[in-house]
């Protein structure tokens, strides 16, 4: 596990620890220091952690003036025990979506295993994202490249009301557009979906 690094080549246009308005603004990252762990296994250190014990996340970029951001994860997706879901939404998502972001794609290629619970907090954060007051068009939430069976199990929780996931959001080859060109394909593919 320790070998997988989040993806670093979209630096050049953002790094989270000199962003002012992330929670990671100042971060020093140390790259031979192994310190994090998912069940006992070292992670790289480039991964940010927002307070869960199995999941960690990388900001890849943010665009407070379009109102967007992607975000990669790694771990294990547990509302079940660690309740993910509310630490991810009080103590990282709220944070963003005070700066103006209300469209998030979620890039979900490295999580190894989802446990269910309830969905209110789903909704809330959807409820949030959709209200047309944070900015001039209502936002949403993009789940891309989340392995199938780790899908079928946010469907079995009814995740997928609040979570646009599957079919043409499954964009393999994410990694070779400019993130900019990557956030415009996925919401022309949310346009279509809501049209």
């Amino acid at each position: 596990m320790h070998q997988i690094e989040p993806y670093s080549n979209w630096l050049i246009y953002y790094d989270s620890s000199n962003d002012e308005n992330s929670p990671f603004f100042g971060k020093e990252y140390n790259y031979d220091l192994y310190s994090e762990t998912i069940y006992g296994y070292y992670i790289d250190p480039a991964w940010d952690s927002f307070g869960s014990e199995t999941l960690y996340l990388k900001t890849l970029y943010a665009d407070y003036k379009e109102g967007f951001v992607i975000l990669e994860f790694i771990g294990e997706w547990n509302d079940t025990i660690n309740n993910d879901i509310m630490t991810l939404k009080r103590d990282f998502l709220e944070m963003l979506m005070c700066k103006g972001i209300n469209k998030f794609i979620l890039i979900g290629e490295n999580i190894f295993n989802f446990h269910g619970s309830d969905d209110l907090y789903y909704e809330e954060w959807f409820d949030d994202v959709e209200d047309a007051s944070q900015s001039t068009s209502p936002g949403w939430i993009a789940a891309v490249c989340f392995p199938d069976f780790i899908r079928q199990e946010l469907r079995k929780y009814r995740i997928d009301s609040y979570i646009n996931m599957g079919g043409t959001l499954q964009i393999e080859n994410w990694r070779t557009l400019h993130p900019r060109k990557f956030y415009e394909l996925v919401k022309q593919l949310i346009q279509r979906r809501l049209n």
